[in-house]
Parts: structure tokens; C-alpha cells; sequence
């Protein structure tokens, strides 16, 4: 297996590194504050040893044993394959940092930030490596939430990207690539949209934080644990997500005050939507809904409850 540097070891530094050395990577971790690498190792090894208890992990003590404290930022880069960076979240941090990886990195090697709000645009357009540098945000901690977003900048090269995919694919995430750079990101933009209502609702008397914590958990969010919002709104209607948009469509406009329940985007949608708007598809697959649903009302009534 490949070589992982990853430069930076605090929190997700760290989360990271488990994810990379459970899947066979050789994992090297680097940190300018010394003994931080080091210590990071000992988080990782009781990382490895809670996913391993839950059947996540086969072979933790074989998953430590591909993790390297490095004392350089050259030695943790030698040979590497990828380089995920963890570090400060300013623009002058990253031009730091992937000005010296930009020199001492291989050529080959693919550069990834897991900045959550900074375009790679803003930092790499002076770097001789360029083309191989974009942005892989992942949610905290990726060790258990697999989702990570790969932003490329206007010059990295699709090639690299497409190749990001797999090497992430193949340590147990679900990247998805962010076409074009947005601020935000998808995540982000999503996330903030629905924390904006939330604090709008309670704040103006609407209902209580807890009573709209739980409309996610115990509502929206069981849909949400194995399906997205596209899937959800097809089942929601007998003709798929065209059948939602003219029903639903005028609604969610005045609710909103946007106007992008449009048929341009939903032509957009549809473009690249997978499978037939049958009733017949939407009855089988509305079926499969329920039974994770009763399979996932099961696993949390026997789930622990959470601390005080």
C-alpha cells in the first residue's frame, strides 16, 4: 500500500491518520510542535482499539504498527503518495506549509488540505506543483463520519482529482467531488442553511432548542442516516422527484423565498438522476425505506442512552 504523510497531528490529524493506517497505508505523522507526533500515536492506538471492539478495525495492533512519528517535514514526506494537511485555518499558514511541501514533496505526490472554508485558489497558484494541490474537507471526526469533500482549484488537474477519489475510496471513504469552489463547500452550505432556521425558530418563540433537536433526530435525521434529500423527495411523491417539484414545488418557494424549484433545475437534477420515475420503482424502493427505518427504530431503542 501507498504512502500517507500527514502534516499536522492534532484532532483530525490524528482522525485521519487512523483512517489511513486501518486500510494498510504506510502513515506518517508530522507536526512542527515537537513531540506532538509522537504522542499523537498513543490517541491513535485507542482509536483503533474502540473501532476494533465494534467489528470497524481487523487488525488494530497491525494498523499501529504502519504509523511513523517523523521529526521532519522532509522525512515524513519522502515516498509519500499523498499529503493530507491539518494545519491553522488563514491563508498564510497554507502558503506556508505547501510552499515548503511544494519543495520537498515527490513531484507525483498528490497535496490535500482539509481546510474547511479556504479555496485551494488562494494558495496554490504560486506553487510549481499546483496542478496536484485541492482541497479534501472531511466532517470530525473522518475516522467515523466517512464524507469528504474533494475541491479542486482551476488548475488542478481532473486526472488528479479522479485518482484522489479512488485513494480515498479505498481507504473506506465516500468522497464527492465539489465541481467548482463555492464558499462553503456542499456541507457547509447545507449544514448552514438548516442551523440559520434553527436558531431563527427558537429565537423568535417558534418552539424550544430541544423540542427541535429531537424533530431532526427523532424526524428528518432517520431518513437522513442512509438517505439524501433527493432520495428522500422521491419517495415522497407516486412519480419521483419531477411529481415532488410540481406539488411541493410552490410551497417550499414561499417557505424559502427562493426561487430555485425551477424547471431548469430539475431538468439539472434529472439530467443525472439514476433510474426510472416509475411508480413501480418508487413503490420497491419505499419499501426497502421502511425496513431500514424499522431496523434503524430497533437499534436505538437498544442503544445506550446519553450521558447527563
Amino acid at each position: 500500500m501507498p504512502k500517507v504523510a500527514i502534516i499536522g497531528s492534532g484532532l483530525i490529524g490524528r482522525a485521519w491518520a487512523t483512517v489511513f493506517c486501518s486500510h494498510g497505508w504506510t502513515t506518517a505523522l508530522y507536526d512542527p510542535v515537537p513531540g506532538v507526533a509522537k504522542a499523537a500515536k498513543a490517541h491513535i492506538r485507542r482509536n483503533l482499539a474502540e473501532l476494533a471492539e465494534l467489528g470497524l478495525v481487523e487488525d488494530p495492533k497491525g494498523s499501529a504498527a504502519r504509523l511513523i512519528a517523523c521529526g521532519s517535514l522532509a522525512e515524513a514526506l519522502a515516498g509519500a503518495a499523498l499529503v493530507q494537511e491539518n494545519g491553522p485555518e488563514t491563508v498564510a499558514a497554507k502558503i506556508a506549509i505547501h510552499t515548503e511541501i511544494d519543495t520537498l514533496a515527490p513531484a507525483s505526490a498528490i497535496v490535500v488540505s482539509s481546510t474547511s472554508f479556504l479555496f485551494a485558489s488562494l494558495w496554490a497558484k504560486d506553487l510549481k506543483h499546483r496542478s496536484r494541490v485541492l482541497v479534501a474537507h472531511p466532517v470530525n471526526p473522518p475516522h467515523l463520519v466517512p464524507i469528504v469533500e474533494l475541491c479542486p482549484s482551476p488548475w488542478t488537474d481532473p486526472k488528479v482529482v479522479e485518482k484522489a477519489r479512488g485513494l480515498y475510496a479505498r481507504a473506506g471513504q465516500v468522497p464527492i467531488i465539489v465541481r467548482k469552489e463555492v464558499d462553503g463547500f456542499v456541507l457547509n452550505r447545507l449544514q448552514a442553511v438548516l442551523m440559520a432556521e434553527a436558531f431563527d425558530l427558537v429565537g423568535s418563540g417558534v418552539v424550544s432548542p430541544e423540542d427541535l433537536d429531537k424533530t431532526i433526530r427523532d424526524g428528518l435525521g432517520l431518513r437522513w442516516s442512509f438517505m439524501g434529500p433527493f432520495e428522500t423527495i422521491e419517495l415522497n411523491a407516486p412519480g419521483g422527484i419531477p411529481d415532488y417539484n410540481r406539488r411541493y414545488g410552490p410551497s417550499l418557494t414561499r417557505l424559502t423565498g427562493r426561487k430555485v424549484f425551477t424547471a431548469a433545475n430539475e431538468a439539472a437534477i434529472m439530467a443525472e438522476w439514476p433510474g426510472e420515475q416509475t411508480p413501480e420503482r418508487i413503490a420497491r424502493l419505499s419499501k426497502w425505506r421502511d425496513s431500514r427505518l424499522a431496523a434503524l427504530k430497533a437499534h436505538k431503542r437498544g442503544a445506550k442512552k446519553k450521558p447527563a
